[in-house]
């Protein structure tokens, strides 16, 4: 099979391959898929090049851990008949060599998820990591029907996706965005209030447009930076999820007395060590949304295998507004 891998840290100019390896073979439990698309993740970044000092794990290593395609062996004790089955594929290559970025790869039965005929493969690969991340930072501390939900950073992948699963549950739905473009991919999730956060004053926004109420859930992309204006938006007993944040070296001061008094609760998201029972839960409802079609993520680029560079440089910059997916092959 042609996958691109890397067998050092570094740059993606300096380490990225693509060239031809064995077709991988699935054990017990397990599923090949066929891959149509790859989705790139910040975390695939991370682990090219080492952040936080984070040594490689496995001495080859075929990134990224999202896609979709189609399943075309299976391994012992998993039904035939999933042979042939569309799936959407969440962590591929979490505590494993390879991942998506390949034109077979190899995964627990159950991190293959069925995908409705419907949802094209490039909606399929745009989930995993993003919707996963976003279905537990929304639904965590339960439903969402009528609640007001504060997104930060709106236009970012799990931004993006926390605006279409918050919708698609019956949330009012507000996000900061940093330049119009964002604003512009925001609208288009169906956020009712977009706030520039260089231009207005956010909890003055979203105390205006929620009759002084304050918000329920804030999805927050980088809490150290944003802990104060968290706290200046949430209502009472109202809890921030947060996923990420600027620096390995951050650190959170929450200010005691303000969240004492409201009755806030701090939650942090790390996608891959979800339990169990949450991944199943995200599993079954991100599907249900996508396969009713209100899941429609903004697709930044789309590159080919032998361009996997380029694919990297672009995420890496900045300066792509939705997901970065690779093409593996046709439908």
């Amino acid at each position: 099979m042609r996958a691109a891998f890397y067998e050092k840290q570094g740059a993606a100019r300096e380490v990225l391959v693509v060239a031809d390896l064995p077709d991988p073979q699935p054990r017990a439990g397990e599923v090949r898929v066929r891959v149509i698309a790859s989705g790139i993740n910040p975390s695939d970044i991370k682990t090219r090049t080492g952040f936080g000092g984070k040594a490689m794990p496995f001495g080859r290593i075929v990134p990224h851990q999202d896609g979709a395609g189609v399943i075309d062996a299976v391994g012992p004790g998993v039904a035939d008949t999933r042979i042939g089955e569309r799936v959407w594929i969440y962590m591929a290559q979490w505590n494993r060599a390879f991942g998506t970025a390949a034109e077979f790869v190899v995964v627990p039965s159950a991190q293959a998820v069925r995908l409705a005929d419907n949802v094209p493969f490039e909606i399929g690969a745009s989930l995993g990591v993003p919707a996963m991340t976003a279905h537990r930072c929304l639904f965590a501390d339960g439903d969402l029907r009528g609640k007001r939900v504060l997104v930060q950073g709106g236009a970012g992948a799990v931004g993006n996706a926390a605006i279409l699963l918050a919708k698609w549950a019956g949330a009012w739905v507000a996000a900061t965005v940093s330049r119009e473009q964002q604003a512009e991919v925001a609208r288009a999730a169906g956020v009712d209030l977009v706030i520039n956060r260089h231009q207005e004053d956010v909890p003055q926004a979203i105390r205006s447009a929620t009759g002084g109420h304050g918000v329920d859930r804030i999805v927050d992309v980088d809490i150290s930076a944003n802990i104060e204006l968290a706290i200046s938006c949430l209502a009472r007993d109202g809890v921030v999820s947060a996923y990420s944040t600027e620096s390995p070296q951050a650190k959170l001061a929450i200010p005691f007395f303000p969240a004492l008094l409201g009755g806030f609760s701090f939650r942090f998201v790390y996608v891959y060590t979800m339990p169990e029972a949450a991944m199943r839960h995200a599993t079954e409802e991100i599907s249900a949304c996508a396969a009713s079609g209100a899941y429609v993520p903004q697709i930044a680029k789309t590159y080919a295998l032998d361009a996997v560079t380029d694919a990297h440089e672009f995420q890496e910059s900045g300066k792509a507004v939705g997901k970065v997916l690779v093409r593996l092959s046709d439908a």
